[in-house]
């Protein structure tokens, strides 16, 4: 027979599973709060359901629903029956606002980054990359011929960096330095953190020339037109010269080793004497660890499979760091968690 702790401990397990079959569900719910502008239409003070299905253009038996749903998801809070508002974590659904997460939702829940997890298993039989089989090309080729979907791409990495941006200033000695080059630095977020907190540094944001899109627009909202500059290339054939610190963020993880190599090589090739490499990204530890911060959740490991069915990459640990930086002539010098930041590790690399 059972005991109490038991039967607890077995609800706990079954609620874990079922939650977590439902995430799916729970994303799609998030997008639709998205698409119909749910946030912005309540607002800053409650509003009732049915005034936020008129403007939204909905039926209020159905928008009623969706509120609820958020509302016990942590998004909305419901006051009275029918009346809500928004909680500070549904604030970040708002594009208008400052740390907003709704391109990120946006690009997240599309169809282009959840079909190819349908065949999930199929990755993991073969170690092929699903997206590739279900839309006919690579992931970063489907952006590049769709433009809308593309900025809206852009537009969710500028959103995830905004922590990172902020954390990463007080995190490492940049003032040592005297020009950063980000390569992959996509609209600029990342470098126009940096430099604003050290105003005798010059920059150059490195990327496509699609991922470049809106990055003069950020320098010129940070001031910054006249201290850095977008330059395109492609990083698999070369990087600017000029910098003697290369900042590389949530690039190589998109990437196998082989071409993450390349990409750390060409910065190695351009690095002046004494200059540095500095990576952020993830650093898994050994073994899982469903405590530490670089887990989140669960957050840091589903990256690892995203990247696996979308994008032939991987998240890695400190030796596979040391293994790709080892292929490019570098040695790691030094991984220090980004305070602030989790789950982002700040590696920091120099030639060998």
């Amino acid at each position: 027979m059972k005991t109490p702790e038991t039967r607890a401990a077995d609800t706990a397990d079954r609620s874990l599973i079922v939650r977590t079959a439902f995430g799916s569900m729970a994303a799609q719910t998030l997008r639709a709060a998205v698409r119909l502008r749910v946030v912005e239409l309540i607002g800053d003070t409650p509003r009732r359901a049915d005034a936020i299905a008129a403007d939204a253009g909905a039926e209020p038996r159905p928008v009623t629903r969706l509120l609820r749903a958020l509302a016990a998801l942590g998004v909305l809070r419901e006051h009275t029956p029918g009346t809500f508002s928004v909680t500070p974590a549904g604030t970040l659904l708002d594009p208008s606002r400052p740390g907003s997460l709704a391109s990120f939702v946006r690009v997240f829940t599309d169809p282009v980054s959840t079909r190819a997890w349908e065949h999930l298993d199929d990755s993991v039989r073969t170690g092929d990359v699903a997206f590739d089989a279900v839309f006919g090309t690579d992931f970063f080729g489907h952006l590049a011929r769709h433009p809308e979907l593309s900025e809206a791409f852009n537009t969710a990495m500028g959103q995830a960096t905004g922590a990172t941006a902020a954390a990463l200033p007080a995190a490492y000695d940049f003032g040592r330095f005297t020009s950063v080059t980000d390569v992959g630095g996509g609209d600029g977020t990342l470098l126009a953190g940096v430099l604003t907190a050290y105003p005798d540094l010059t920059g150059v944001v490195f990327d496509t020339a699609e991922g470049l899109a809106g990055a003069p627009e950020t320098l010129e909202r940070h001031g910054l037109t006249g201290r850095c500059s977008p330059h395109a290339g492609d990083f698999f054939r070369s990087v600017p010269a000029g910098s003697d610190l290369y900042l590389i963020k949530s690039v190589l993880h998109d990437w196998p080793d082989e071409k993450a190599a390349t990409i750390l090589r060409h910065c190695r090739e351009a690095l002046p004497p004494g200059g540095r490499i500095l990576i952020v990204e993830p650093v898994l530890p050994d073994t899982v660890d469903p405590e530490a911060p670089v887990t989140g959740g669960g957050i840091t490991y589903l990256s690892d499979l995203n990247m696996l069915v979308n994008v032939s990459g991987r998240e890695r640990t400190r030796a596979d760091f040391e293994d790709v930086c080892r292929r490019a002539g570098l040695t790691v010098v030094s991984v220090t968690p980004l305070a602030g930041a989790a789950p982002f590790s700040l590696v920091e690399a120099a030639a060998d």
